[in-house]
Formats: structure tokens, C-alpha cells, sequence
């Protein structure tokens, strides 16, 4: 069989394997639901918790249904077991390990409770009644009642924390997660609180003498014969569950003897090195040496937090299969990027995680290649408000909160409004870009000047409305000058952690950040560069063209100054104008500032 027929059958193989998994894992996650809804109900009364029986089993033991329970069971079983011996390292974040030991807990747990129930009552053709089960876990042995308690919990969880790797990279997700949490938590409560109740009801019934022998005759319940074959078919049960768990263990200490003289290197940007067996993942080997990982779907090729930058060895480590290359594409990732989870190297490699350890799930959907790091042509502005800290001085720090606050949202409305990135807030100044996606589309650039340009004018006009709202807690309106330059930057996710976010750098930035503070100088509101002019479209009039000396650039700057951004609409009928600042601000700006201190 020749390497890329091996490649397509293993790669079936994974996929064919985390369906079932899946599949599985939801018929098993909603019988542990509906089991757990039936147990509610015995906070109202044994007769509810009864019927609800009915009705849950009516389902449940449905010829086809049956089937397809006990299949998942087995299948579940088998594919954990599977995916424990690929497993190359077990060290992994808490929540994956606490999935794999409830997991790996909860068929002891259960064996006995399926055999007394499912098993028996077919066996010897009994009903298996609430009033049989509790009379059990209740009355006769209550330590088998403790082991069902823990059952509950250790299923639930298990089932909980696979359905939130599962759903968590649903954009609906985030929104629903408080209210999902909770029903998480209701549920299991409920379920132990009814179950508590009626072996509560069961045990006053038993005050009456009689009860009993009609119940046994009543339900035909099996005798001690049956309880010694359920015990000994439990004994059996454990020894080939954990022969099964036995024999995938010592498969993986085998492996990892034949492979150890075949150690291959991987190589981090940060400094580390880690020295893996053939078959590890990337994201194994980072885990295996504690080195911060990004993984939200755990592993499972499905999120794309994991994906690495291949810096050295690209061309000695296996193709990537179609399900890898499907998930990199819905992020648009570039060719040398990989997913840590999906590849495992069979040569020395050196890579770089794209994304910090703490990424979230909004991070595994597709975001532009940019964000990895590219050189695009964009607008960048920079607007800073003039002699705030003369006007602050005298105010309280609820007042200049206040008043930067209204003036961030104007100036964040007219950014966004204008098809711009706003990028961050700097002190009283604000930082933005233009022509991102345009520039990855091959947009000559006309596009993100004009939008920058309307952003400018938007501003403007946004300033002024704010004034007229606060012009009786003014003592001077509030005045403005920005800055604006077109040119090659680089952009990217920049930052640490949390703090990481879409920015640029480079000379176009420095120099748009200049313009907006030769606006002082040349007493305007809004200086752009003879560049940007030109890719824009505008002529403009000589007496607004200066020369200007840009520290850091050996020849002059030829820029164009504007006493007012809302001039440029004039000159330029191709930059977008509305009026709508008025109405935008209206409803945000009615309040005005407590000036206790002046």
C-alpha cells in the first residue's frame, strides 16, 4: 500500500472515529438527561416518579432505541479507549482530565445498576419499579445508594464538559452559557433531591407490614438467585473493563519503549526545546513540557486556537489531511501555518504558536490572515483632543470620566461609522485604521483614504455636536486636531494575553502620529499627507500644502492642512458625507456634566 493510500485510510479512520465519538456521546448525554428529569419528579410524589418511569423506559427500552443505547455504550467505551492509547502524553488541562477520569469512572459505576434493572428484569420477568430500586439503594444497601448518588454527579459532569468542548464554538454559545450553566447545576440537584424523597416515601411505606409481600407478588421481583448471578456477572464486568483498561495502558508503555531511540526535536521560538516520540502531536509535546498551549475544542482539530507558525523544517513533516486543511481555511491561515493538535512531526521542526495560551473560543473563528502578521497599504489616523489637561485640572474625577467617556463614544461612532478599525484609545487620543480587508483584496487604496478622510470629517462634526450639548459645562468647547497618513505597515494580533488585539506598526504609523501633532503648528484640524491626497483624489487648494520636517525622514513631508475636517467634503466629492451626526449623537449626549469643581 503506498504512503498516500496509508494517509487517506488513517485519515478516515480519525474522522470516522470522532463521529462516533460525538454521536455517541449525544445518545448517552441525553439519557443521562431524561434518567435525571424522571428522578426530579420524585420531589412531587412516588406516583409522579412512577409514571414518569412509564414514559422514560416506553422510550428507552423501544426495540430500535435500545439498540442504538447499548451500541453507543459499547462504542463510547471502545473510542475512549482508542483515544487513550493515542494519547502520547497525559498531561493536559484540568477540565480534559477530569472529561477522561469521570469518564473512565463512570462504567464501574454503573455496572451493577444496569445489571439489576435492564438486565434482570428481562431475565427473570420482573418489573423493575422505582419502589424495587430504592427499596435496594435506600433500605437494603444504602452504600450502593451512595455509589448511585456519585453516578449521578460523575455521568452529568462528564456529559457537561463534553457538550460545552462541543458547543463552545457556536457563535450562539457565549450568550447562552450563564443560562446553560445553570440548568447544569438545577438538574443534578433536582434529580439527587427526588431520588432522596421518594427513598424517603419507599421507607414509610414499609411501616405497614403488609406493603411488602404485595409489592414481591405484585412485580414477580427476583429472589436471591438473581442477586447472586447480577454480582457475579458485576465481578466479570470489572475484570474485562479493566483488563480492556489494563491492556491500553501497557500498549502505550510498549510504544513508547520501540520508539524512545527515535526521538524527534521540536523546537520553539521562545527558546524550549522538546524531544518527542514518532506519532506525538505538537500540542502534546508543548503540554508534555508545561510550555502554555492554546486549545479550546481540546485537541480535537475543530477550534484552530492551536494552529503554529512552521519556522524551520516545513518540508520534512507530513501533508495535512483535508479536515486540517478545511478547519485553516475557515480562518484563512497562511500555507506555512499548521494546526498543533493535527501534526505530528516525524523530523526535527521549529514552529511558534499564533495565539496567546488564554485564547477563547471567539478566536477559533475566521478572522482575516492579517491577524497573523502581514504588510498591507492602509490609512491610519490619529486624533488627540487639545488641552484636556488644562480643562481636566479643575474638574473631579467623576467629570473628566464623565467627559471622556461622551468623547471616546463620538469619536469611536464616526471611526466605525466610516468603515474604519478603531484600534485603541491612547490617554485622550485615539488611534485608527482604514483598509484592512480592502488592502488584502488588492484595493489600490482609494477606498481605506476615503474612509479615513470621512472618518475625519465625522469626527468633526461629531465634536461639534458634542460642544452644543455641553457648552453650558464648558468653559471653551472642545477642540481636536488629527492627523492622517497612507502607506506600508504591518499588521497583526499584537499584546500579551488578554491584552492582545489587531494593531500596525511602522513608519506609516509613525508619521501619521506626527501629522497629528504638526497640527499645532500649522493651527489646523485635520492635516493629511500629499500622498494620501493623492491616492484619494484630491487636489486641494496650494495654500493648504506645506512642506513639513517629519523627525526621522531626511526629506521634507509635503502635507495638506485643513482649519476644519469638515473642508475636505468640499474638496473631495468622492469622500462619503451624511448628516447624520446629529441624530446619532442626540440620544447618547442629552446628559451633560456635573461641573461641582471648576
Amino acid at each position: 500500500m503506498t504512503l498516500p493510500a496509508i494517509g487517506q485510510l488513517t485519515q478516515n479512520w480519525n474522522r470516522h472515529l470522532s463521529r462516533t465519538r460525538l454521536i455517541t456521546g449525544l445518545v448517552l448525554f441525553f439519557y443521562v438527561l431524561t434518567h435525571n428529569l424522571n428522578h426530579a419528579l420524585g420531589i412531587v410524589s412516588l406516583k409522579w416518579l412512577e409514571a414518569g418511569r412509564s414514559v422514560f423506559l416506553g422510550f428507552w427500552r423501544f426495540g430500535p432505541i435500545e439498540w442504538l443505547l447499548y451500541t453507543s455504550v459499547t462504542l463510547h467505551i471502545l473510542v475512549a479507549l482508542i483515544a487513550l492509547y493515542r494519547r502520547h502524553a497525559l498531561k493536559m488541562p484540568f477540565w480534559e482530565a477530569a472529561q477522561l477520569v469521570l469518564g473512565l469512572a463512570t462504567p464501574p459505576l454503573l455496572l451493577l445498576h444496569v445489571l439489576s434493572t435492564a438486565y434482570a428484569s428481562e431475565r427473570y420477568d420482573f418489573v423493575d419499579s422505582y419502589a424495587y430500586v430504592l427499596l435496594n439503594l435506600w433500605v437494603f444497601s444504602p452504600w450502593n445508594g451512595v455509589l448511585q448518588a456519585i453516578a449521578i454527579l460523575v455521568t452529568w459532569v462528564h456529559g457537561c464538559i463534553g457538550m460545552a468542548y462541543w458547543l463552545r464554538l457556536k457563535p450562539w454559545y457565549a450568550k447562552a452559557q450563564a443560562y446553560l450553566f445553570a440548568l447544569a447545576v438545577t438538574i443534578p440537584v433536582l434529580a439527587l433531591i427526588g431520588f432522596a424523597d421518594a427513598g424517603r416515601a419507599i421507607a414509610e411505606k414499609l411501616e405497614d407490614e403488609t406493603w411488602l409481600p404485595a409489592l414481591i407478588a405484585r412485580d414477580n421481583l427476583p429472589n436471591q438467585a438473581a442477586a447472586i448471578e447480577v454480582y457475579a456477572l458485576r465481578d466479570m464486568g470489572f475484570w474485562i473493563f479493566g483488563g480492556l483498561l489494563a491492556v491500553t495502558l501497557s500498549a502505550r508503555l510498549v510504544r513508547a519503549q520501540l520508539n524512545r531511540r527515535r526521538a524527534i526535536a521540536i523546537s520553539y521560538e521562545s527558546g524550549g526545546i522538546v524531544h518527542i516520540q514518532s506519532g506525538t502531536t505538537v500540542l502534546e509535546a508543548s503540554r508534555s513540557a508545561g510550555i502554555p498551549h492554546a486549545s479550546v475544542c481540546g485537541g480535537r482539530g475543530r477550534c484552530s486556537t492551536c494552529r503554529i507558525k512552521i519556522l524551520k523544517g516545513a518540508a520534512h513533516l507530513p501533508a495535512a489531511r483535508d479536515d486540517e486543511k478545511r478547519v485553516l481555511a475557515r480562518v484563512g491561515a497562511s500555507p506555512d501555518t499548521r494546526l498543533a493538535c493535527q501534526l505530528r512531526p516525524t523530523a526535527p521542526v521549529t514552529v511558534a504558536p499564533l495565539l496567546p495560551a488564554q485564547a477563547g473560543p471567539h478566536q477559533a473563528h475566521a478572522r482575516g490572515d492579517y491577524h497573523s502578521g502581514r504588510e498591507l497599504e492602509i490609512a491610519v489616523l490619529f486624533a488627540d483632543l487639545r488641552g484636556f489637561t488644562k480643562l481636566s485640572e479643575r474638574r473631579l474625577p467623576y467629570d473628566v470620566v464623565f467627559l471622556l467617556n461622551r468623547y471616546f463614544k463620538a469619536m469611536g461612532e464616526a471611526v466605525s461609522g466610516a468603515g474604519g478599525h478603531l484600534d485603541k484609545f491612547i490617554g485622550d487620543g485615539v488611534m485608527a485604521l482604514f483598509g484592512i480587508k480592502s488592502g488584502m483584496e488588492g484595493d489600490d487604496g482609494k477606498l481605506a483614504c476615503s474612509q479615513a478622510l470621512d472618518a475625519a470629517r465625522r469626527m468633526s462634526a461629531n465634536l461639534a455636536e458634542l460642544n452644543r450639548h455641553l457648552q453650558s459645562d464648558l468653559q471653551e468647547p472642545l477642540r481636536i486636531g488629527i492627523g492622517i497618513h497612507f502607506g506600508p505597515a504591518i499588521v497583526g494580533d499584537m499584546g500579551y494575553g488578554a491584552n492582545q488585539h489587531l494593531t500596525a506598526v511602522g513608519d506609516t504609523v509613525n508619521t501619521a502620529s506626527r501629522l497629528e501633532t504638526a497640527t499645532k503648528e500649522l493651527e489646523a484640524e485635520l492635516v493629511i499627507s500629499g500622498h494620501l491626497a493623492k491616492v484619494a483624489g484630491i487636489a486641494g487648494d496650494p495654500q493648504r500644502r506645506h512642506q513639513l520636517v517629519v523627525r526621522g525622514r531626511e526629506q521634507t513631508l509635503e502635507v495638506l492642512a485643513f482649519r476644519s475636517a469638515q473642508d475636505v467634503n468640499a474638496e473631495n466629492p468622492d469622500v462619503p458625507g451624511t448628516d447624520l451626526a446629529r441624530e446619532t449623537l442626540k440620544p447618547s449626549l442629552g446628559d451633560s456634566v456635573e461641573t461641582t469643581a471648576r
